[in-house]
């Protein structure tokens, strides 16, 4: 039996992650396909446009065989951190025997070259980084000039370093050397649009240009050639009823906790400092909603995104402390199902036998399964953060705030 494994957000699920799919089940020779998915907040921070389960039935009906919950805490963290407890998870299956990622580049000894230089950083990059910092540069910057000093051999790849899914293979590929693990990464061209293009174009768009259409229009009719016929379905059957959940959808929450702790400042939440703990606390009282703050925070070393992923981590009580203690104890302490395919039952008795960590089948039954005090911390943070979206649902739409308790997984 041959497993490969997809890390991804679906945000949601269009042609291009299908194609992804089989491409890496073809690449890889893979009889199941085991994809590690954030659940209902994003890398971006932002909440997911469609909750976590029916993004989960999505990729079921289109090519995975198990989808795993990958923790809040990684979900929302920068791209080392997404990386690293993807990794974890995957590699702590027992059962993984790859990895398959998108990238730009779509050129795997391209991405290794560069993710070894910066493993295994010499002297000489580590004195040519601090010089070219020292001197006012970007760390992108600082990076690429210390490189092409001291590896000149790699000068002709620093373009990888340009388009963020390279980036976010290179932190793969990292986080499996760091672990010597068994786990192979491979990569294939993304076919879509640009990352960032907010423009729909053919039927390979980017999920930013399908996310920006369906707030644009306030219709999901324009992007049904974005996505296989089964998603289109799913999200035609959500929509006005739970979906679709915009990053403004965060504004009425988001004040009152951040006047919650304006007395202690912000900087026990993880990646907030000093500096910006200072300028949200002096800025507070210029809020009008959630993008637009995350504008007014945004500086030249600090993008939107960065800044939006700061905010969320003090939305959701993601702690520093927390992610030091859970970095310590090697990132993951369970895994949670979010969707099987009911034909995958030799794939499921396979990580039962093999896995390191417990497989959550029932969420009430996490707390007889995870023995660790700081696995049961990071789960809570996964209840927690899905009971906020199900009130972000229950706000915009109506109804009763859904119990994260009594959700129940996806079978296809």
């Amino acid at each position: 039996m041959k497993t490969v494994g997809i890390v991804a957000e679906y945000n949601p699920f269009h042609n291009g992650h299908a194609h992804h799919i089989a491409e890496a089940r073809r690449l890889t020779g893979a009889d199941y396909c085991i994809v590690v998915m954030s659940g209902d907040f994003v890398q971006r921070g932002a909440p997911a446009i469609v909750d976590k389960y029916t993004r989960a039935k999505s990729a079921l009906l289109n090519g995975a065989d198990l989808v795993l919950e990958l923790p809040v805490y990684y979900a929302a963290g920068s791209a080392e951190y997404f990386a690293s407890g993807a990794v974890a998870l995957l590699d702590k299956l027992g059962v993984t025997d790859a990895l398959c990622f998108g990238s730009e580049s779509g050129d795997i000894s391209v991405l290794s070259s560069l993710a070894e230089a910066l493993l295994n950083e010499t002297p000489q990059f580590k004195q040519a980084l601090r010089q070219q910092m020292k001197a006012g540069a970007t760390y992108p910057q600082a990076r690429n000039i210390a490189l092409a000093e001291t590896a000149p051999e790699l000068t002709g790849r620093l373009f990888a370093f340009q388009s963020p899914n390279n980036i976010l293979g290179m932190e793969y590929i990292k986080a499996i050397r760091r672990r010597q693990s068994r786990i192979k990464p491979y990569t294939i061209s993304r076919i879509d649009a640009e990352y960032h293009s907010a423009r729909l174009g053919s039927s390979y768009s980017s999920a930013l240009a399908i996310r920006e259409s369906i707030m644009e229009k306030g219709s999901i009719q324009y992007v049904s050639d974005q996505m296989p016929a089964s998603v289109y379905t799913l999200l035609e059957e959500a929509f006005g009823q739970t979906f679709p959940i915009l990053p403004n959808d965060l504004s009425a929450l988001l004040p009152y906790k951040l006047m919650l702790e304006q007395r202690n400042g912000y900087t026990s939440y993880l990646d907030v400092d000093g500096a910006f703990s200072d300028r949200l606390s002096n800025m507070l009282f210029s809020y009008t909603d959630y993008p637009a703050f995350c504008e007014l925070l945004k500086t030249r070393n600090m993008t939107y995104t960065r800044v939006a992923r700061n905010l969320l981590h003090i939305l959701l009580d993601i702690r520093a402390e927390d992610m030091e203690d859970f970095r310590r104890d090697d990132y993951i302490y369970y895994a949670r199902i979010l969707g099987i395919n009911k034909e995958a039952e030799p794939l499921l008795s396979a990580i039962r036998e093999r896995s390191q960590v417990p497989l959550l089948s029932r969420t009430a039954d996490a707390s007889g399964m995870i023995e660790q005090a700081n696995g049961q911390k990071m789960f809570e943070a996964d209840i927690r953060s899905g009971n906020i979206y199900s009130l972000l649902v229950q706000h915009k739409f109506g109804g009763c705030i859904q119990n994260e308790y009594q959700k129940q997984i996806a079978v296809v």
